[in-house]
């Protein structure tokens, strides 16, 4: 099975078509968001892809909580707030906006994941660590590297 990896979207929706442009090419059946998506329409767009969605709220969805779980009742968006935890055969995900890296750390050390996948940073980063996979896909937006990156 193969997915793909993006966060920070910050409402950027040339970047969000151009991460459903690059998963579809390398047909991906799963799209985790990390969070900061910002706005519903985000999900909304992400969603129209047909892709499974697997994701998480971030820091910058604050007020918009509940126009995001009103926006996944009608789509292919699987969505908790900060954190979720996802099963797909027999590989084990956590799946954390990554406010803290602590919390990103402990998820590692737990050793209850076989992948781990954060947001927020910005920075891209793919390390193994404790025989789990760490995966920062850095910002899908470019807004604060002016790179744009998914995994």
């Amino acid at each position: 099975m193969k997915i793909g990896i993006l966060s920070d979207t910050h409402d950027n929706v040339w970047a969000i078509d151009k991460a459903i442009e690059v998963f579809r090419k390398y047909k991906v059946e799963y799209i985790f968001h990390a969070g900061d998506w910002v706005a519903p329409f985000s999900l909304v767009r992400l969603a129209r892809s047909g892709i499974n969605i697997v994701g998480v709220l971030g820091n910058n969805e604050c007020e918009k909580r509940l126009m995001f779980k009103k926006a996944r009742e009608h789509s292919n968006v699987e969505l908790e707030e900060q954190f979720m935890e996802k099963e797909l055969e027999g590989v084990k995900i956590a799946l954390y906006h990554g406010t803290s890296l602590k919390l990103v750390e402990a998820l590692v050390k737990s050793k209850l994941y076989n992948i781990v996948i954060y947001g927020h940073t910005h920075k891209p980063e793919i390390r193994k660590a404790e025989d789990v996979l760490v995966v920062n896909p850095g910002e899908a937006s470019g807004v604060l590297t002016g790179k744009r990156t998914v995994a």
